[in-house]
């Protein structure tokens, strides 16, 4: 009696383990029933493993060129699965899309405290920003997304419509701080993105343009320490903290 070592991919499993066969396959009478949570996460994997392939499919071969069949190979599930999911490639660009904000939120969340200084307040939300671009996925996520920008600036204004009002975290806290009379009153989002241009223009751009590598930790500090001053210096009320 002889046993497959090899790895079954997503569909292999769902429809052995579902008893629901893709088409083509025979459906396994021996299989045992699955529970309700057991296929809602066999579900999500296949999902993730969809997008995880769109994102290399983008990024080889930029959006109009990707291919759906090569995005089912590349995710090991049949075509029909992938259409199950998704309905084209706006909807798998969109997933994307959605993808890296969850990590741009998940990274950078930090509710304003009235009772703490600015400056402790701002360099941990600066070094969250700086964290995350060390992080590979999010680069490449953020490489996918540029590209198309660059190539289709409509379809990517459109899909970032699509998020609807949903405010990244930086500008969420400095709207507080507005709120609470420690920052000058203005545009959050228009302070929110000078900030991110003192930090982008180290630890972003030459990673995603020129492929430099990470910033270390002392020249972290440098960058959040140099941000959190000049920012401080223009739009804080007070300059005791």
């Amino acid at each position: 009696m002889t046993s497959d070592a090899a790895t079954p991919s997503p569909d292999a499993v769902s429809s052995t383990a579902s008893g629901t066969p893709e088409a083509g396959e025979p459906a396994g009478d021996d299989a045992a029933p699955q529970t309700d949570a057991e296929r809602l996460r066999l579900t999500d994997r296949k999902r993730q493993a969809i997008v995880d392939a769109a994102i290399e499919e983008f990024r080889q071969h930029g959006f109009e060129v990707a291919n759906m069949d090569r995005i089912a190979g590349r995710a090991q599930v049949s075509k029909r699965t992938v259409y199950n999911h998704f309905s084209g490639k706006d909807a798998l660009f969109e997933a994307i899309l959605e993808r890296l904000w969850a990590a741009t939120e998940a990274q950078v969340k930090l509710s304003y405290r009235a009772d703490q200084p600015l400056r402790v307040q701002l360099l941990k939300l600066i070094e969250q920003k700086l964290a995350m671009s060390g992080d590979p996925q999010f680069l490449d996520l953020a490489r996918v997304l540029i590209a198309e920008a660059i190539h289709a600036p409509q379809r990517a204004r459109d899909m970032l419509g699509r998020l609807g009002g949903r405010e990244e975290g930086l500008t969420v806290w400095i709207r507080a701080a507005m709120a609470d009379g420690r920052i000058k009153a203005g545009d959050p989002a228009f302070a929110a993105a000078q900030l991110q241009a003192l930090v982008k223009g180290f630890a972003f751009w030459p990673q995603i343009t020129m492929g430099q590598p990470p910033l270390d930790a002392a020249q972290q500090r440098q960058v959040a320490d140099s941000a959190a001053d000049m920012f401080l210096c223009f739009h804080a009320v007070e300059t005791k903290d």
